[in-house]
């Protein structure tokens, strides 16, 4: 790390900062160190809700005892196109990692992923993901398993037979789209519940409640990702990413 390891002292000023809710940059200034220091210090180490001081020294002095080994973070370490900063990438990799899996989504898919999104390519095979992850071939393939089934990756192989997965603009709309079709789903096993409860009941008119409620909130989903589809496409304006060509039509047309 720039300007060398943290010592204990320097963990637990960073622990009281997590407890004052202090943001990573306010941390890194009061240390006199990179922010992207605290921040890969943090989410290699629980994250922001669960780093403890010395918990993190003790597992920091592990893993400089294992030497020779191939550590977690080995993709970080990966040199980076267009000028950017390996460890900053690692860092902000790791930030994006805890930010799918606060969304709900479990740890190694999260991981897969992130790895994906933060590829110009959008794209990289199984052997890529193991060896940037360091985890078996079938920890790779359960959770690419688990994104195909929510839409959020394809898969595909490649001239050399190799299988390579690739993310694009669309698989939050097809994420979107799957997630409307479960609610769906769920609306119709919930309604068969009033039938065997009894409409006239309470817990029966809870169950009917709770379908209209989702029943509305899937066919919201599903009208909003088809009118934000077009957003995934459009390309921002004058060096504004809020700012989009569809945005500016729509503002032309008020104005």
């Amino acid at each position: 790390m720039p300007g060398g390891r943290l010592t204990q002292q320097e963990r637990q000023q960073i622990a009281l900062g997590l407890a004052d809710d202090l943001a990573y940059a306010e941390i890194a200034r009061r240390l006199d160190r990179p922010t992207s220091t605290v921040t890969r210090e943090v989410m290699r180490n629980g994250g922001p809700t669960a780093y403890r001081a010395d918990l993190a020294h003790r597992a920091t002095g592990r893993r400089a005892q294992r030497r020779g080994q191939p550590a977690a973070g080995a993709a970080n370490a990966v040199p980076q196109p267009h000028g950017r900063d390996a460890e900053t990438v690692g860092a902000y990799e790791e930030v994006f990692t805890i930010a799918l899996m606060q969304s709900g989504m479990g740890r190694m898919a999260s991981r897969v992923l992130a790895c994906l999104y933060l590829t110009d390519e959008g794209s990289l095979t199984a052997a890529e993901l193991v060896a940037r992850l360091q985890v078996s071939p079938a920890t790779v393939s359960k959770a690419i398993s688990f994104l195909e089934s929510q839409g959020m990756v394809t898969r595909e192989r490649d001239e050399r037979r190799r299988e390579r997965y690739f993310v694009d603009d669309d698989i939050w709309y097809r994420s979107m789209v799957v997630s409307a079709q479960a609610t769906a789903r769920l609306v119709d096993t919930t309604r068969q519940g009033v039938g065997v409860l009894g409409a006239d009941t309470p817990a029966g008119n809870r169950l009917e409640n709770i379908a209209r409620f989702l029943d509305f909130i899937s066919e919201a989903i599903a009208r909003a990702a088809e009118h934000g589809r077009e957003v995934l496409h459009a390309k921002p304006l004058g060096g504004d990413p809020e700012k989009t060509e569809k945005t500016a039509e729509t503002d032309d047309a008020a104005g």
